[in-house]
């Protein structure tokens, strides 16, 4: 079909008006989105050739009490370092073709089919990067972003390389790069002691864990250890559409991503997650942006390519923790 650039002009501007409700629809949909931007835990980044995250591994061994003249130490610290992580691209394409056009000949029958475009896209997009982050970050040939799988792995130096920081065997002066892991041996053998003890081991006062996401399975089984008349759950989470219990101090929820294998086949982990050290960071000009609607030479059909660059990024792996094998 013969261009029109009065169309084009009204799908590209319905869908600059729709994004900021694209993007808010999407980070509300499932718990870890929510997690991720929920009390301000996105991080803005202009740009740089990579996101450089400080981390924290030592203390300041100036620190101490002193008495009159003594004199106060003033040797150079070390405990300080940065995780580097690349940046991550993420797309999608809303194409109407010719005959769709055709069929929606004026402006408010064009903008109903372009919602329809933009709400099939939405709902993908929930899907995909749902999976995406709790997956190992090699999916689509290592182009997938940073995943949980692959942020939150190993108590022992067997861990995989993150941020730049391999905490292997071989590096062994990185071992406070891991984060705490522990084999439940299934849903049926969980146990609310077990889960103490993961949540005691990535606790430090009062920086605690702020989430806990399991599987369907892995969140029945804690609700079948919990006294029949009692059951909190946290009203924040509730609000948002959760279902949720309170396991100390933080909500308990489940992600079907989880159940359908988007991690290592039958492990199903339950996740303890602190937020205030994962990061999902944003590209100040290139967040949920989408370009232009454009005819191809050799298309019937006009095109916007969504544009997303960012990470998932963490600055402590030793606040998270993991139970592994929590299938039935």
């Amino acid at each position: 079909m013969a261009g029109n650039s009065n169309f084009d002009e009204i799908l590209t501007t319905t869908l600059n008006n729709y994004v900021p409700k694209l993007v808010d629809n999407i980070f509300s949909a499932r718990p870890l989105f929510y997690a991720l931007t929920n009390s301000s835990t996105m991080r803005t980044v202009s740009g740089g050739a990579k996101i450089v995250v400080p981390v924290i591994y030592g203390t300041n061994s100036t620190a101490g009490s002193y008495s009159g003249t003594d004199t106060i130490s003033t040797t150079a610290q070390t405990g300080i370092s940065a995780a580097e992580y690349d940046w991550g691209q993420y797309a999608a394409t809303v194409t109407i073709n010719g005959m769709e056009e055709a069929k929606n000949n004026g402006e408010a029958q064009i903008i109903d089919l372009l919602e329809g475009k933009i709400f099939q896209t939405q709902e993908t997009i929930i899907e995909n990067m749902n999976t995406m982050f709790y997956a190992d970050g090699t999916g689509n040939g290592g182009k997938d972003w940073e995943g949980i799988d692959h942020i939150v792995d190993g108590s022992t130096l067997t861990a995989n390389t993150l941020g730049g920081i391999d905490p292997s065997a071989a590096n062994s002066v990185n071992e406070w790069w891991t984060s705490a892991e522990t084999a439940s041996g299934g849903v049926a053998s969980l146990t609310t002691a077990m889960m103490a003890t993961l949540y005691n081991d990535v606790s430090v006062g009062n920086d605690q864990p702020t989430i806990i996401i399991t599987s369907q399975q892995g969140y029945e089984k804690y609700e079948s250890l919990l006294t029949s008349n009692i059951r909190y759950t946290d009203t924040d989470m509730a609000d948002a559409g959760f279902q949720n219990l309170m396991f100390k101090g933080a909500p308990i929820t489940f992600d079907a991503a989880i159940s359908t294998g988007t991690v290592a086949a039958g492990s199903q982990p339950l996740y303890m997650l602190n937020t205030k050290y994962l990061q999902l960071v944003r590209h100040s000009d290139v967040w949920f942006k989408p370009t232009p609607f454009v005819r191809p030479t050799n298309q019937d059909a006009v095109f916007s390519q969504i544009l997303c660059y960012g990470q998932l990024t963490c600055s402590n792996r030793a606040r998270q923790g993991k139970l592994t094998g929590a299938t039935a």
